[in-house]
């Protein structure tokens, strides 16, 4: 996800630490886990990509239709 605008990427960013702190917080966390955060982060930034799902109906074949 390309951040067009700053205040689009500050949100995401503040999203995540909040979101990342919470988690902490609930698991009883007695300091905070830098690199959860900063994983946390680059994840709100640049979302893994989905899953393959397989293929679509149009990409099947009788060599593949299984």
């Amino acid at each position: 996800m390309a951040m067009d605008d700053e205040g689009e990427r500050r949100q995401a960013i503040a999203t995540a630490i909040a979101g990342e702190l919470e988690r902490q917080a609930r698991d009883g966390a007695q300091r905070i886990d830098i690199d959860a955060l900063a994983e946390a982060i680059d994840i709100a930034l640049e979302p893994p990509a989905p899953a393959n799902e397989g293929r679509h109906p149009d990409e099947l074949n009788a060599t593949n239709d299984d």
